[in-house]
């Protein structure tokens, strides 16, 4: 497969991250196929594609956890093999992996100590995502998006180059989930950040570029800004408040509204906040990458 790249060539060894004709998988079975991107340029970079795509396998292959069965990563001309390359990256799985017994303080504390960082990192990334309050509580205690602020802490204890953030948001709810974006841009700056996703509306809000997988293969490579549709539509799911919602507009569980683009979704959410709606997810309808998906 010829390789797709990005402000930079296939034998750039200024490249800052490469995947090169990558296969990987998990007992012999190839989940990744032929893979190959190269990125140069900090930004967040959105891994897009539906449950089963091999985004993790992806991440982990990149990470250094599971060993390619062809091809190889590079951070800078490196290999990932290297534990110097290695320690250029960290990972986020979208497993927590804190052990519930401990506080969020001792959590920090621990991983701290693991990372070679301070007790000054501790208190920096505490106050960074606001969460010096639930220092003394259990991890165990926490809500679900309490718990994924810890999980970022825990990664931002040392900065790196580079971050492999692996669905940060699943499962939390559309304001919970947005504060999550919010904190990973503010923290993410001049660095490179790929972020995995099946939201094309969460890619167009935190990325520059997408990295679509399909069944194992990269589908896709390109900058955010030069998708384009004709029209923008997105899919509201409601947990409290339906009868405010349009019934003459639904698609299956959705009910469907027109915006005229991505930058209408928050004011639609206020709007729907004020009429006591209690939305559980947004969707983006048609999008289009909808058909490297079907």
């Amino acid at each position: 497969m010829e390789e797709v790249k990005l402000e930079g060539s296939a034998g750039d060894r200024s490249a800052m991250i490469a995947c090169r004709n990558v296969s990987s998988g998990y007992g012999g079975t190839r989940v990744l196929n032929d893979v190959s991107f190269t990125i140069r340029e900090p930004s967040v970079y959105v891994v897009l594609g539906p449950n089963g795509a091999g985004k993790t396998t992806l991440f982990r292959t990149m990470a250094g956890i599971l060993q390619p069965y062809s091809g190889s990563v590079e951070i800078e001309g490196r290999s990932i093999e290297e534990q110097t390359t290695r320690d250029r990256l960290h990972f986020l799985s979208h497993i927590d992996g804190i052990p519930d017994g401990l506080t969020v303080e001792e959590a920090l504390r621990l991983y701290a100590s693991v990372e070679r960082a301070t007790s000054s990192d501790v208190e920096r990334v505490l106050k960074l995502l606001e969460i010096d309050p639930l220092r003394e509580k259990y991890f165990s205690d926490l809500s679900a998006g309490q718990k994924k602020r810890v999980s970022i802490a825990r990664i931002f204890l040392r900065q790196r180059d580079i971050y492999l953030l692996d669905e940060p948001t699943a499962n939390l709810d559309p304001k919970v989930a947005g504060e999550i974006r919010d904190i990973i841009l503010k923290l993410s700056q001049d660095r490179v950040v790929l972020y995995s996703s099946h939201n094309l509306f969460e890619a167009r809000e935190i990325g520059s570029y997408v990295i679509a997988i399909k069944s194992g293969r990269l589908a896709l490579f390109s900058r955010i800004a030069d998708m384009r549709s004709s029209k923008y539509t997105v899919g509201i799911r409601a947990t409290r408040g339906e009868e405010a919602l349009p019934k003459s507009a639904r698609k299956g569980e959705y009910y469907v509204y027109e915006l005229s683009g991505p930058d209408d979704v928050p004011k639609l959410l206020r709007e729907l906040d004020g009429k006591g709606v209690l939305v559980r997810e947004v969707k983006e309808m048609g999008n289009p990458l909808e058909d490297l998906f079907s």
